[in-house]
């Protein structure tokens, strides 16, 4: 069901682009579908571009997933993964190699930009992203409730009324924005007085869009930084 989901947002996202008809798209890519896949990523791309091309960089991914992008890469091709849906991917990576969700999530997004199925700020469906984080002197605990308590959220965060859909204490946290948006949170812990909150804006409708989103959380997030100091 995952994967048919996936398919019909390609489909929908290649009609927008080339003003096919439903049936026409999905004829169309249900070709390129069936044409043989390779297994391994492009001659032109060296492992020492995998980096550059994920998002990440090979020392982040390697401290948190014990793999640097060269190995994953290796272990995903071998999987032929890359004519999986991204849930695949994620959920293997997660429930194989026992990666924390958030860190599923980040390999599998460099692996497909590595291979080609998205760009950095593009999903697998053909919408945009904006993705960014920040390190605070702060415990873990109270940048989450920085997040929860609206009194505290609007003093770095001010004139928006996010929603909350789910949250999860001091790890995760799903919100609708006002404009139809939708903010996935992830928190973690990096010592007593130190943690992160890393974030994906998500339904964004084009690349400009991720440019200025990304500018926007910049400069929201150093405010938070600063509010969470203040005693």
């Amino acid at each position: 069901m995952t994967a048919n989901r996936d398919f019909k947002r390609i489909v929908r996202a290649r009609m927008q682009k080339t003003g096919e008809s439903y049936t026409t798209a999905r004829v169309q890519l249900l070709k390129k579908k069936a044409a043989p896949a390779s297994t391994s990523t492009p001659a032109a791309i060296t492992p020492a571009q995998y980096a550059a091309l994920a998002g990440y960089s090979d020392a982040a991914v390697k401290a948190k997933t014990g793999c640097n992008w060269e190995r994953w890469v290796k272990a995903l091709d071998y999987k032929q993964a890359h004519t999986w849906s991204h849930g695949e991917i994620a959920q293997y990576v997660h429930k194989t190699y026992k990666i924390p969700g958030w860190w599923s999530q980040m390999v599998t997004v460099g692996y497909e930009r590595i291979k080609g199925l998205r760009v950095i700020g593009q999903r697998r469906d053909g919408g945009f992203e904006a993705s960014k984080s920040k390190v605070v002197a702060a415990p873990v605990s109270r940048l989450y409730r920085a997040w929860r308590d609206a009194r505290l959220r609007a003093r770095w965060l001010p004139d928006v009324s996010p929603v909350i859909r789910t949250a999860t204490r001091n790890k995760s946290m799903r919100v609708s924005w006002p404009d139809g948006t939708r903010v996935d949170v992830g928190f973690l812990a990096k010592g007593r007085a130190k943690s992160q909150v890393a974030i994906q804006h998500g339904r964004l409708p084009d690349r400009a869009a991720v440019t200025r989103t990304k500018e926007y959380w910049a400069e929201r997030l150093t405010t938070l930084a600063e509010v969470l100091v203040q005693r």
